[in-house]
């Protein structure tokens, strides 16, 4: 492995992220470039257990997405660089904001402000939004109408510290999921997603 790659990943185990996100490797993309690591991230909603020495159990999905970090030591003249990183989140949104007009245009501040806020230096950004409306009919019919939204984005580092980029794009997950944001070293309550 090149070692701009090696110092890639070494940056991205140093990274920290909230204890909100469970994050895990998952098979990269092949074809997208010669070097790629892929890491998936659930948010769910904490329901603590009662009784003595009980933990938190996991509830409902709140947020999903994947975080791809692509390195072609050529160079693309498309990613004007030599790392990529591509990601996807999606969430379940509230009836009130998911219909929202303007819920795509915050989806893609919150990815800004997630990059801004970490001190990530990046160029190239790009993206789409999606709201997705889910019907139910026939024998699913008694299912309720649900709202997702999904964010497809992709950005060039500026640097091969990749650390403030996943911290980022984990906060962005988070956000997605209604968390709201924490200062360093604050610890979230056990959040209850409202219907």
């Amino acid at each position: 492995m090149p070692p701009a790659f090696l110092d890639a990943l070494a940056a991205v185990r140093r990274a920290s992220c909230r204890k909100e996100i469970s994050l895990r490797e998952i098979p990269a993309p092949a074809r997208l470039a010669p070097y790629a690591l892929a890491l998936s991230a659930d948010v769910y909603e904490r329901t603590p257990r009662r009784g003595h020495g009980a933990e938190e159990s996991h509830g409902e999905e709140l947020a999903t997405g994947r975080f791809v970090l692509l390195h072609d030591p050529a160079g693309s003249a498309l990613w004007d660089g030599t790392f990529r990183i591509v990601t996807y989140i999606r969430a379940r949104m509230d009836a009130e904001m998911g219909n929202d007009a303007m819920l795509g245009s915050v989806a893609w501040t919150w990815l800004l402000d997630a990059l801004n806020e970490s001190g990530a230096d990046y160029r190239q950004a790009g993206g789409t939004t999606t709201r997705v409306l889910s019907e139910s009919y026939g024998i699913l019919a008694n299912r309720a109408e649900t709202i997702d939204i999904e964010l497809r984005a992709s950005w060039t580092p500026g640097d091969q510290d990749i650390s403030a980029h996943l911290q980022a794009w984990a906060d962005m997950v988070c956000t997605f999921a209604g968390l709201p944001p924490l200062p360093s070293g604050v610890t979230a309550l056990p959040h209850r997603r409202l219907s």
